[in-house]
């Protein structure tokens, strides 16, 4: 929280004052000053570090000087580079539907629902799963952009557009290191549920492979041996139900890469119901569905190290009971 600011002017140059709150602590001054005046040239920056123009608790800091509850930050930086606080916030025009699955002080598991972006891109600015969580938070008192120096609500993971499940969004900064720090040490466990083409010979198992991703068309390609720039990709999974040319499967994301159940399925025979860029549509058009058959519907967080203020979330496990396709399955309605 921003527990002080000043400005005096001096000509064209401005001084700001900033006392480090919880939500700022722990960053490198480098990183603090680039969210605070994010028109800065970064080689501006540096100079102003070097020339003291940019001080911590009155002194000289260096680029990586990491920030301290407390600390108080002087920038003697020109008028230009500072952006005027807007206060019609762009996430104010978001939707305000939101599928809560959980929410306490730190955190949020949201039920994203397929079609809905986590967060915007080229196509969609205004309504997605972040400006949706950002608009929530303002209007009950839990978030005010006027009150941050640099911190905002953020996602922990992301789950394509065009498939729903589990989505975890940090409320604070201290929240938001420790959860990306577990989900890189694979201390959070996720599971999916999907509807494949065909029938595995086996019915559990762990698919390997080797996934390079190809950036300008947003596609991968997974390999059977190491490739250049291949990355190890590992599926676990287990087959719920089969029926006619179809099997239910639960999937167990052992490495999170990009597309990698899709892809990863596709590359042995079975893509996914629905999937029109890994699987084959003349097979989805006999079913009459154009979305694809993947759902994230199962999250469990199992810390094997400290995770400090949320401790208390070791062990706990969460589930989406209305997966859409999965009743249909088991009911024969598909």
């Amino acid at each position: 929280m921003l527990s002080g600011l000043q400005i005096i002017c001096k000509g064209k140059i401005n001084m700001k004052t900033y006392t480090i709150g919880k939500n700022d602590a722990g960053q490198r001054l480098d990183k603090f000053v680039t969210k605070c005046v994010p028109n800065l040239p970064q080689a501006l920056l540096y100079k102003y570090i070097r020339i003291k123009r940019i001080k911590v608790n009155g002194g000289r800091a260096q680029i990586s000087t990491r920030l301290c509850e407390g600390d108080v930050v002087d920038m003697y930086i020109n008028d230009e580079f500072f952006t005027p606080k807007d206060r019609k916030y762009d996430f104010m025009s978001a939707s305000d539907k939101l599928n809560i699955l959980y929410e306490d002080d730190n955190i949020m598991l949201l039920d994203k629902k397929a079609g809905l972006l986590s967060h915007p891109d080229d196509t969609e600015f205004n309504d997605t799963l972040i400006t949706r969580i950002k608009k929530y938070l303002y209007k009950n008192g839990s978030y005010n952009p006027a009150d941050e120096n640099s911190f905002a609500p953020a996602l922990v993971n992301r789950i394509d557009r065009n498939t729903g499940g589990i989505v975890i969004a940090a409320k604070n900064a201290e929240s938001l290191r420790i959860l990306n720090q577990k989900l890189r040490d694979r201390e959070i466990e996720k599971y999916y549920l999907c509807v494949i083409h065909g029938t595995l010979k086996e019915k559990s198992g762990i698919l390997e492979g080797w996934l390079i991703k190809d950036e300008n068309k947003n596609k991968v390609r997974v390999y059977t041996s190491q490739k250049e720039d291949s990355k190890q990709i590992k599926t676990k999974y287990r087959v719920v139900e089969e029926r006619d040319d179809l099997s239910l499967v639960e999937v167990e994301l052992l490495t999170g890469r990009t597309h990698q159940i899709r892809a990863h399925f596709a590359s042995v025979g079975h893509p996914l119901l629905g999937d029109g860029k890994y699987g084959t549509n003349a097979l989805n058009k006999s079913y009459g569905y154009k979305k694809q058959f993947l759902y994230s519907y199962r999250l469990k967080f199992a810390f094997a190290t400290d995770a400090g203020i949320l401790n208390y979330l070791n062990g706990r496990d969460f589930s989406v009971k209305d997966v859409w396709f999965r009743d249909e399955f088991l009911n024969r309605k598909l």
